[in-house]
């Protein structure tokens, strides 16, 4: 028995050797077969091309349009499209430029217990973690992010935004009559950088099988642009997913349209079907509004490095040259230009809204380009300088605030979205925008404060007294705690983040208020989608270490998304020469 036991053993021993050398062959021919017959793998790296392919004009094999751009024919006409359509024989080529190293894409862990509790709050970690830190900070149960984006899911799904306490989808006019699925495109890249990656997953799988351009809907260019070209181009550098690029790609290609004016400054709108664009019928005199045209120069210039098309880079560089050409007003920049005849509208200037951003790129435009883009730099400088000797000033309290200038005097009235200018022009303004939270009831800014009749940063009417979940004053928060590590920033911030808990949370996701000096406010049942991608990201940051992002590396767009600088020393874009009109 113990005979026939060893026999078998062995027969066994014998007939494994056997099988996995039949194994060991066919996976050797198999590899050997790969050899010969699978396709070039270079056709499917993300980039081609180096830095000196880039210096060169592509010369030498240049990268294809990304699928999902429309081709153009040897005349350079427009051959339609926009979806993911294949490359047609005709598609023209460019020289894109190599994949920006990007550093700071890391969990970003404080290393103090009560700065990661207050981190991990803005975000859920898990359950049992969640249970343990509100036993020592009694705030709700459901952290904010995921409270904000599951409420989007089950809600509101590819609906634009959110109505949280009708538990409905919403929408604007600047997106149109279509469902773009704002808040999932603007949401992706808070969701990555938390490590919400389920989320980042369903999101991307949305994005894939339901993001189309081809819709008959009107939509703001500028809004379009920061929110999804924006969104999309972040989350493609953060997570390499050829998808964002590409799709960010084909919805540039529709708003490309919208510069077909006499001056090449763009329309305000523009429908995604026809291409026909107009202007916001309430604006100065049917003009295009500073901080929409001002405001596409980082994105466009990162499609011009991605894709090699010079197109999108010579259309904001046009824009940028027309206005050095332009007189102004004591140095300032209206905030209305007529895109027909080239004319300032109405002189109003103004840091917050209608102006706020472009000032904004100016200086980001420089930071991108590595400090190489002088004469951004120089642009800012000198609107700067105009701003702080005309609309800068100091309340009889010692506030710091800056006005607003509306034919030839100023009102001494700040608006919220100007409070991103804390991060821009540093102390004074940051503590003037704490203030204008702390004086409230709800500890939650209002929309605009004034500084006249013995009253500073306060709003008077009743039309200046909401809050719709902005992020400018948590943005110049995380700015200067970044710059000088104080601690009040953090704690800000912290006072902030318990104030929208607190009162603009609802059981379908969060809500503006409207009246923040009510003690029983009410809502406007919208959660924005830019609380995603801008207010919880940033109140996120501010309490992670400073290798999450770092500043030198990264450069937020308008709509938090951020995009790497692009290291190029003396290398120039395609299309870099001053354009031809």
């Amino acid at each position: 028995m113990l005979l026939r036991q060893h026999l078998w053993q062995a027969t066994l021993r014998l007939s494994e050797k056997f099988i996995l050398l039949l194994i060991l062959s066919a996976f050797i021919t198999l590899c050997f077969g790969a050899f010969f017959f699978l396709p070039d793998n270079s056709k499917h790296k993300r980039f081609d091309l180096g830095l000196e392919d880039v210096a060169a004009g592509g010369q030498g094999e240049a990268a294809k349009v990304p699928r999902g751009a429309p081709g153009r024919d040897p005349d350079g006409e427009d051959k339609g499209g926009g979806g993911l359509e294949k490359e047609g024989p005709r598609a023209k080529t460019f020289a894109s430029g190599p994949m920006p190293q990007v550093v700071g894409v890391n969990d970003g862990e404080p290393p103090e217990p009560d700065v990661k509790e207050k981190r991990d709050k803005i975000r859920e970690v898990t359950h049992r973690y969640l249970f343990n830190f509100l036993s020592r900070v009694p705030l709700c149960v459901l952290q904010m992010m995921k409270h904000a984006w599951d409420s989007y899911r089950q809600y509101g799904w590819g609906h634009n935004e959110l109505k949280p306490i009708a538990k409905k989808g919403h929408s604007t006019n600047i997106f149109g009559n279509s469902q773009l699925g704002a808040s999932i495109v603007d949401a992706l890249d808070t969701l990555f950088i938390m490590g919400l990656q389920d989320e980042f997953k369903d999101g991307q799988e949305w994005i894939e099988q339901n993001l189309d351009f081809s819709a008959n809907a009107e939509v703001s260019v500028f809004e379009v642009n920061i929110r999804f070209i924006g969104g999309l181009l972040a989350a493609y550098y953060l997570s390499g997913q050829e998808v964002f690029k590409m799709k960010a790609v084909a919805l540039a290609e529709k708003l490309i349209p919208a510069f077909n004016t006499p001056t090449g400054i763009p329309w305000a709108m523009v429908n995604l079907k026809t291409g026909v664009g107009r202007n916001w019928g309430w604006a100065s005199a049917g003009s295009s509004i500073l901080a929409e045209f001002g405001t596409l120069h980082m994105e466009f210039v990162h499609l011009t490095y991605l894709t090699g098309n010079p197109v999108y880079y010579q259309k904001v560089m046009h824009i940028r040259k027309l206005l050095a050409k332009m007189d102004r007003p004591n140095g300032l920049y209206p905030n209305y230009l007529n895109p027909r005849t080239g004319r300032w509208g109405q002189h109003h200037t103004s840091v917050g809204g209608l102006g706020d951003s472009f000032y904004e790129y100016l200086l980001k435009a420089w930071l991108m380009s590595d400090k190489t883009d002088v004469e951004a730099r120089k642009a800012y400088d000198d609107a700067i300088e105009a701003i702080e000797r005309h609309l800068i000033r100091k309340s009889n309290g010692g506030l710091t605030f800056i006005g607003e200038w509306k034919n030839g005097h100023l009102e001494r009235k700040m608006g919220h979205l100007a409070c991103f200018a804390g991060g821009m022009l540093a102390l004074g303004i940051a503590h003037t925008c704490h203030e204008s939270y702390d004086r409230t009831v709800l500890k939650l800014g209002p929309e605009a404060f004034k500084f006249d009749s013995g009253l500073e940063a306060v709003a008077v009417r009743q039309n200046e007294k909401y809050y719709i979940l902005r992020p400018e004053v948590i943005e110049t928060y995380w700015y200067m705690w970044r710059f000088t590590h104080d601690p009040k920033y953090r704690q800000w911030g912290w006072e902030a983040a318990q104030a929208i808990d607190r009162f603009c949370r609802v059981s379908g996701g969060f809500s503006g208020v409207k009246d923040v000096y009510s003690s029983n406010p009410t809502y406007d049942d919208v959660q924005q989608s830019f609380f995603l991608a801008e207010t919880l990201k940033y109140l996120y940051l501010l309490f992670s270490n400073d290798d999450l992002l770092p500043l030198e590396t990264w450069v937020f767009n308008t709509e938090a998304h951020p995009l790497p600088v692009l290291h190029l020393g003396n290398i120039t874009l395609p299309g870099s020469e001053p354009s031809q009109r």
